[in-house]
C-alpha cells in the first residue's frame, strides 16, 4: 500500500476551499463523494494502524464515512481540516468496536517516531535507549499511547490532536509533556 500525503498543515486558503466542499455536502449529500475520495485512504490507514487486518479496517472505515455522511449537518468548522473531524469519528468508532465487539486494538510503533521521541526527551540517539523507549511505550495506557502516536508517529499539531481527542490544545500539550517526562524517568531508571 502506498504512503499517503496527509493534510495536517493545510493553509488557511486550502481549509477555506475544503469548507466550501463541506457546505456543498451539507446542502446536497450527493456532493459528499468529493470529501470521501479526499479522505478515504488516510482514514483507512489511520484505522489500519490500530486493528489487525485490512478487512476489519475496511469495515470500520465504512462505518466512519457512514456516520460522517449521516451527521454532516452537525459539522462545524474550527479552522482545521475536515479530516480532523473524520479522525475523531474514526477514533470513536474504533473504541465503540473495541468495547461492543471485542475488537483488539494494536499500536503501530515506527522507528522514526521513536527516534523523534528520544530527541524530544533530550537523550542521545543510542540503540539501547531506542530499545528501552520502545519497551517503555508498551507500558503506557491506551490514552497516553494514543497521544504519543498522534504527536510523534503521525506528526500532528497540538491543535489537531486536541480536536481529535476532544481536549483543549493546552491540555493536549500538558498531557504530552507529562508522558514524555514519565518516559524520560523510565529511561533514566533503566540505566
Amino acid at each position: 500500500m502506498k504512503e499517503v500525503a496527509t493534510p495536517y498543515h493545510y493553509s488557511k486558503e486550502r481549509i477555506g476551499k475544503e469548507q466550501e466542499l463541506v457546505r456543498e455536502a451539507q446542502n446536497n449529500p450527493d456532493r459528499f463523494d468529493v470529501l470521501y475520495n479526499n479522505y478515504y485512504e488516510q482514514i483507512f490507514l489511520f484505522i489500519l494502524k490500530r486493528v489487525e487486518t485490512e478487512d476489519i479496517a475496511a469495515d470500520v472505515t465504512s462505518q466512519v464515512f457512514l456516520k460522517a455522511l449521516t451527521n454532516i449537518h452537525k459539522y462545524k468548522s474550527v479552522g482545521l481540516p475536515f479530516g480532523s473531524w473524520l479522525y475523531r469519528i474514526a477514533r470513536n468508532e474504533l473504541y465503540d468496536q473495541h468495547f461492543k465487539n471485542r475488537l483488539e486494538l494494536v499500536v503501530s510503533v515506527e522507528s522514526k517516531g521513536v527516534w523523534n521521541m528520544i530527541a524530544e526527551i533530550g537523550e542521545e540517539k543510542r540503540e539501547e535507549d531506542y530499545t528501552r523507549l520502545h519497551a517503555a511505550l508498551g507500558m503506557l495506557t491506551n490514552e497516553d499511547m494514543e497521544l504519543i502516536e498522534l504527536r510523534f508517529f503521525e506528526k500532528r499539531q497540538f491543535k489537531e490532536i486536541a480536536e481529535i481527542l476532544e481536549l483543549t490544545e493546552n491540555n493536549a500539550k500538558v498531557k504530552t509533556y507529562r508522558i514524555l517526562d514519565k518516559l524520560k524517568k523510565l529511561l533514566k531508571n533503566e540505566r
